[in-house]
């Protein structure tokens, strides 16, 4: 056990049961007795049934480090880390938040962990309808652990698409400001896979605000005008007053995101 302890920052019950199967030692009552002796060890701590954290040697189980992350990635099976998350994991993110998202093909209820808060957000539907879940989401490591994460491309969709779960304007313009690059192709294959005029002219608006930067032309902005909306949209969906209209994305703008004024704004 000791071993496997060493090779785990974080464990599902499904890891331990594997790791025991193999070394012989398989029955659901061995385990049992063997989470209820590392966890009066102080060597182990209950996140939420089936998941744990290690507790490393000389350390105790009410200030240990836990990996925020390492939690998200294992919360349920082929969860993504995405949004705010996804941008603090690329290190992208302005602001550090202690509420974690995750892409999740699962009905979840969220998930506290001492200052954490982690919620599972639904794939999009027209994402499941094609088969696409996966779409952009690329594999890292850490800790010796594989995990899911959306890549910046799918990233900085997502967090114009769904705002909400990213924070404030100036958060989210501040964040993908300081991406250095984007691979266009693949942000607008996405933007068409998600079929959301009013998200098509977000991203369109903001490569073109960001198109020196960036280093993008008009020329690659044309095809994304295609799939704006027909009249008039809201960037702001839920607050559908003032603003500026700019016309070549069909986009009722506010004059805080036009000047970069910053205040709350959502």
């Amino acid at each position: 056990m000791r071993e496997f302890l060493s090779q785990h920052d974080v464990f599902t019950v499904g890891e331990l049961d594997l790791f025991l199967s193999e070394k012989g030692s398989g029955k659901p009552s061995t385990r049992k007795a063997i989470l209820t002796y590392y966890r009066k060890q102080g060597r182990i701590i209950p996140v939420r049934r089936g998941l744990y954290a290690v507790v490393p040697f000389g350390s105790l189980p009410d200030s240990s480090p836990v990996d925020p992350y390492l939690l998200t990635a294992k919360i349920t099976k082929n969860a993504v880390l995405a949004y705010h998350t996804a941008l603090e994991f690329h290190g992208k993110a302005y602001s550090v938040y202690t509420r974690l998202h995750y892409l999740t093909t699962r009905r979840a209820l969220p998930v506290r962990f001492r200052s954490y808060e982690i919620r599972g957000v639904p794939v999009p539907r027209s994402l499941r309808a094609k088969g696409k879940e996966m779409f952009s989401v690329v594999r890292h490591k850490r800790s010796g652990v594989k995990l899911r994460v959306t890549s910046l491309e799918r990233t900085l969709v997502d967090v114009l698409d769904r705002p909400e779960l990213t924070g404030s304007w100036e958060e989210i313009w501040r964040s993908l400001e300081s991406v250095e690059f984007f691979d266009i192709d693949q942000v607008f294959e996405y933007v068409l896979l998600l079929e959301n005029a009013t998200t098509a002219a977000k991203v369109g608006f903001f490569l073109e605000q960001h198109k020196e930067t960036l280093m993008i032309d008009d020329v690659h902005l044309k095809p994304l005008r295609k799939f704006c909306p027909q009249r008039p949209h809201y960037l702001i969906s839920k607050k559908r007053r003032g603003g500026r209209l700019v016309k070549k994305w069909n986009l009722i703008v506010p004059d805080e995101i036009l000047n970069q004024s910053w205040g709350e704004v959502l």
